[in-house]
């Protein structure tokens, strides 16, 4: 096959997302390092402390591509909406610009020696853009309404489940009173674990605990739905503008409680879906930034801004895989999965589909944190194997040929290249026929959530540094598994992971889960991820790490 045929970059997951936000982004893939380990930026210090001088209108427009699913912290999921509600947003922590998460909404932070209660002291100075003061209360208030299983469409409730007795209540109908979030007073908020937590910290500064204003939300649930008076925030940015599927407005919020660290007055997010509308854009000075992680940069582009040392490719924590629904009787049997998953040559759809020095994927939890994986559990483009494993399967199914499958994906031209790619990888290599089905983006997460589909292109974007986040999206049917799988083993390892205490052998029983899940196969890996993204020079103070979302509370437009 000449595989030069494919011609089209895939760098994110996202449309979403997903990202899917995992996050997921569009691609839940709706948020790097270099190889030395330092994380890539494009400035780490503002013109003030480097001497160098602030442009006088401090304006930057991006481009996120598509229509937000969601701006309402405890419904999102994807990265789409995470890039707009990380900047009009802000938790009891944030990661800096070192990866590192700081004090946020919350001036202090105390921790008992045992590691199961938490105590947060709220900003006398943190306030809502309408005036109030952000409380204690808002978010006690915020996170047990995403425990509440009354609301629906909370899909990362489990990120909340550290949280003494909070799966009890989303899973179980548990009483809201019994989990360990109290708002002891205005600005105290006492939070008690299940175990310790080591990474707790950062997933308070994701956005399914950032606060929500009960004033404004309780019995609106419109509120999250359009920019006005009704939508408000707490983070460096407010939302002012909201033409949906076109373009959002956000403008410096005068009333942070940080605001003189926030140099930019306005960013301006188009939602550009064509790659060679937005590239000429950027080349016409009308997008300031191309590229992950809220766009794509074209294919065609790619050798001349790396001659001209304009592109940057950085190390992502995440994964792009092939979701199997197990609802279906063959990819109910672990032969067939393995048979699809090793039959794909990922070095070949790396070095002529994607080009962005993406790492083939043959484990779940991407290198950054399991140094193993960068060979991971199998072998690549293993198509004898393939071939005996598909042997196997038919023989358990009764089958002479597997009937033709649909393999579907959102609307995207480099989701497209690589479903065309392993289209021919599995058409040649199984001799099975494949159906390509692309769906605009809100669209495909619905079928996908309804099980609505028989192979799907997802991907999952690191919420934070812990290879758990990875491994219990698997954990139970629901949420972000769309594969419809669940294995009472592998939900045993990690209830242990969460009750052990040594981290080292925690890191060993994360590890035995995720061998038994490449054993199980539920989905088909792919690559692990990399950032690939240029930005203009005036562009500076913009972090862009392995982990985490696109924080432009450093950001600044430097004169030129």
């Amino acid at each position: 096959m000449n595989w030069k045929k494919w011609s089209l970059l895939f760098t994110l997951v996202f449309a979403m997302s997903i990202f899917l936000a995992a996050c997921g982004g569009d691609d839940k893939d709706s948020d790097a390092k270099t190889d030395d380990g330092a994380e890539e930026q494009s400035g780490e210090e503002t013109g003030e402390e480097t001497g160098e001088g602030l442009a006088d209108e401090q304006v930057l427009s991006v481009n996120i591509k598509s229509e937000p699913p969601s701006l309402h912290p405890g419904t999102s999921t994807d990265t789409t909406s995470s890039a707009v509600l990380d900047q009009v947003f802000e938790g009891l922590t944030r990661m800096n610009q070192d990866g590192e998460p700081e004090e946020a909404m919350a001036e202090s932070i105390e921790v008992s020696d045992d590691g199961l209660v938490y105590t947060f002291k709220i900003r006398e100075d943190a306030n809502w853009t309408n005036g109030d003061p952000v409380t204690a209360g808002d978010f006690e208030y915020a996170w047990k309404w995403v425990l509440n299983p009354d609301n629906a469409d909370t899909d990362y409730a489990y990120q909340l489940y550290p949280i003494k007795g909070a799966e009890d209540a989303k899973e179980n109908g548990g009483s809201l009173d019994e989990v360990g979030i109290t708002a002891e007073d205005d600005k105290t908020l006492v939070v008690e674990l299940e175990q310790p937590t080591d990474y707790f910290l950062e997933l308070t500064a994701f956005h399914t605990y950032y606060p929500i204003n009960e004033n404004v939300s309780e019995g609106n649930d419109k509120w999250a739905l359009d920019a006005g008076d009704d939508y408000v925030s707490n983070g460096p940015f407010k939302l002012v503008s909201w033409d949906h599927k076109d373009k959002i407005v956000i403008e410096k919020n005068e009333g942070y409680w940080d605001a003189e660290t926030v140099k930019l007055e306005t960013i301006n997010m188009h939602m550009i879906d064509e790659e060679a509308t937005a590239l000429q854009m950027y080349e016409n000075g009308d997008l300031d930034w191309i590229g992950d992680p809220i766009d794509k940069i074209p294919l065609a582009a790619i050798p001349t801004m790396e001659e001209s040392g304009e592109l940057h490719i950085s190390d992502r924590a995440g994964v792009y895989y092939y979701t199997l629904n197990h609802d279906e009787e063959m990819f109910s049997n672990v032969n067939i999965r393995k048979a699809l998953a090793l039959s794909i040559n990922r070095q070949a759809i790396i070095d002529n589909v994607s080009k962005g020095e993406q790492k083939p994927a043959m484990a779940l939890v991407p290198p950054s944190m399991f140094e193993e994986n960068e060979t991971g559990y199998f072998q690549d483009n293993d198509v004898e194997k393939a071939k005996e494993h598909l042997e196997k399967g038919l023989e358990e199914l009764g089958l002479d040929k597997l009937p033709k499958i649909k393999l579907s994906y959102n609307t995207d031209e480099e989701h497209a290249a690589i479903a065309q790619a392993v289209q021919d990888m599995w058409k040649k290599n199984l001799e099975i026929d494949v159906e390509l089905n692309n769906e605009e983006w809100n669209v495909y997460l619905d079928n996908l959530g309804e099980g609505n589909y028989q192979i799907g292109r997802i991907g999952w974007i690191a919420d934070f540094n812990d290879a758990i986040n990875f491994l219990e999206i698997f954990e139970t049917v629901g949420g972000n598994n769309y594969t419809n799988w669940e294995n009472e083993e592998f939900q045993d390892l990690l209830k242990q992971s969460r009750a052990e205490l040594d981290s080292d052998k925690r890191q060993e029983i994360l590890k035995e889960a995720e061998k038994l899940y490449i054993e199980e196969m539920p989905m088909v890996p792919v690559y692990f991820y990399t950032h690939v993204y240029a930005y203009k020079d005036h562009v500076q103070g913009i972090e862009v790490a392995p982990v985490g979302s696109f924080n432009l509370k450093w950001g600044y437009i430097a004169a030129e």
